[in-house]
């Protein structure tokens, strides 16, 4: 299987070199038909055809997008929001918002040579090059654990849940009691060429106290403790060097690192929590705690 679709000179100029085609011509622009737009280099479903709008801006308009299939980064410009396609990357056009040109308030400006079209009824084609990759964290209640880590360009997905324990499908009761072994624990899904692991993790450790045991502020019990859950011996490797790199710092970290077991999704009332309740975090807030990567030295050229 190919790692991607092959493209035409057109397609990899505004996919790949981010040049946006002509108004009005696009081939999709005035498609009308039910199904699913999907990334014209790796197949990533990206926009269903219920979401698509008339806009009259010359490209094909979304008011939303498939969870997870899209990441905002800001445009080279400094002016405007790039989209592109959270599986390979690819320049899809620009997001807008505050428009309201739809209830959602949102316009996905979309290049018709980014895409590929799909009717409905049709099997999508297989996801090529799919590079993403899962972290987890558990750093006190995952409601503000989650709300800030998905703030980080690069991350396409974050759900909390338990992990750590030893019992199959627990509920948030059952983990409140302190006798399932459980954490709070959320499950980060992430383009690393956008955002590394390491960044991840130096993250997580600036959003909580990872010098308190068996708690987080106010939330006090086992399953509010701080861990780093591994997937593979490079996660382990990086999480234990920023542990070294903190003690140095003169912390005493009680973040523990182990192997990822079985992640179990919470109830649905607890993924998005504050997206849903309007409400900020109560004990998770970022504060540097890592120095500031210094500049390159100049180096003189040689003569």
């Amino acid at each position: 299987m190919p790692e991607y679709n092959p493209l035409t000179r057109d397609e990899e100029a505004v996919l790949l070199h981010k040049h946006t085609e002509a108004p009005g011509t696009g081939r999709l622009l005035d498609n009308k038909q039910p199904g699913t737009y999907i990334c014209r280099r790796c197949n990533n479903p990206l926009y269903r055809s219920a979401d698509k709008f008339e806009s009259g801006c010359g490209w094909p308009s979304f008011d939303d997008e498939i969870p997870g299939a899209v990441l905002r980064l800001p445009d080279a410009d400094g002016r405007r929001v790039e989209i592109v396609c959270a599986n390979c990357g690819s320049h899809l056009g620009h997001v807008f918002v505050g428009e309201r040109f739809t209830q959602k308030n949102t316009r996905h400006c979309v290049n018709s040579l980014s895409m590929q079209f799909v009717p409905e009824g049709e099997p999508l084609p297989p996801v090529l090059g799919d590079r993403k990759e899962t972290a987890y964290f558990a750093g006190g209640c995952f409601w503000g654990v989650e709300h800030l880590l998905k703030q980080r360009n690069g991350v396409v997905r974050v759900r909390s849940g338990y992990m750590g324990g030893h019992c199959e499908n627990p509920s948030y009761r059952e983990v409140c009691t302190g006798e399932t072994g459980h954490a709070e624990a959320v499950e980060v899904v992430f383009v690393p060429e956008t955002v590394g692991y390491e960044e991840l993790c130096r993250l997580f450790f600036e959003i909580h106290d990872f010098t308190q045991t068996d708690g987080q502020g106010p939330d006090i019990g086992d399953q509010y403790r701080s861990a780093i859950f591994t997937t593979s011996e490079e996660q382990e490797r990086i999480a234990n060097k920023l542990i070294g790199e903190l003690i140095g710092l003169g912390y005493a970290p009680a973040t523990t690192v182990q192997p990822a077991g079985t992640f179990w999704p919470a109830e649905n009332y607890h993924q998005n929590y504050y997206e849903k309740t309007g409400k900020q975090p109560y004990c998770h807030r970022h504060r540097p705690v890592f120095p500031a990567p210094r500049p390159a030295p100049d180096v003189a050229p040689a003569l």
